[in-house]
């Protein structure tokens, strides 16, 4: 990491950056009121390998036929895959959805616990999608790593894993806790059109100068 790093900084700067660009699903689904911590955990299921730009429809679509646990629930197996039909694996996806709807309506009440280890029980949930659907949802401190958070943090030399279960820890060691759940809403547009997987558009990158640029060989 480059001396001049400064964390704060470098998020201030990727704030202004991003600005012209499309919000993280997750985070855009809040804002339009779509912020239950069910409706958070489903979300980020569907965006499992799966663009933004397929999973917010399909999100957005089943919300509005159904947002509860109960009202999920409900729905038949065929359903639920018409609705959420363009994303990637949606016959998985739905069987899985459905089977957390009726755990949380016949083992928690139809309300979803906020907690950790709750989420985590469920089959296909793994810590990426708990952490943002809490940190979202709840505004508890969780870092969402997903590819963009992994590779982003990684290349600045901020720091040095192979997985993002590696970066995770390590970002849980020494990102500041205020930007525990800032640095997903943040680091997912700046990965996706500035600090890209190949050819990064280095020239145009508001951090560059803080930047060790680690795996770049080739950039825009």
């Amino acid at each position: 990491m480059k001396p001049n790093f400064e964390i704060s900084a470098a998020l201030g700067r990727i704030e202004t950056a991003i600005s012209p660009f499309p919000k993280a699903a997750l985070f855009e689904l809040r804002e339009r009121g779509y912020g239950s911590l069910f409706e958070q955990l489903v979300a980020c299921i569907l965006s499992i390998r799966t663009y933004d730009e397929e999973s917010l429809p399909a999100a957005l679509k089943l919300f509005q036929t159904a947002r509860t646990p109960r009202e999920v629930a409900a729905l038949s197996m065929d359903e639920l895959d018409a609705l959420i039909g363009n994303c990637t694996f949606h016959e998985a996806k739905s069987a899985q959805i459905l089977e957390i709807a009726r755990r949380i309506e016949t083992e928690f009440g139809g309300e979803l616990p906020a907690h950790l280890e709750t989420l985590l029980s469920f089959k296909g949930v793994g810590p990426k999608c708990a952490h943002l659907a809490l940190g979202i949802a709840c505004d508890d401190p969780f870092i969402g790593v997903d590819i963009h958070v992994h590779r982003v943090t990684n290349r600045w030399g901020y720091v040095a894993a192979k997985t993002p279960e590696k970066s995770l820890a390590q970002l849980e060691e020494k990102l500041p806790r205020e930007f525990w759940i800032e640095i997903n809403r943040l680091l997912v547009p700046f990965g996706k059109h500035i600090c890209t997987g190949t050819l990064p558009r280095c020239s145009s990158c508001p951090v560059l100068e803080m930047c060790e640029r680690v795996g770049v060989t080739k950039s825009r």
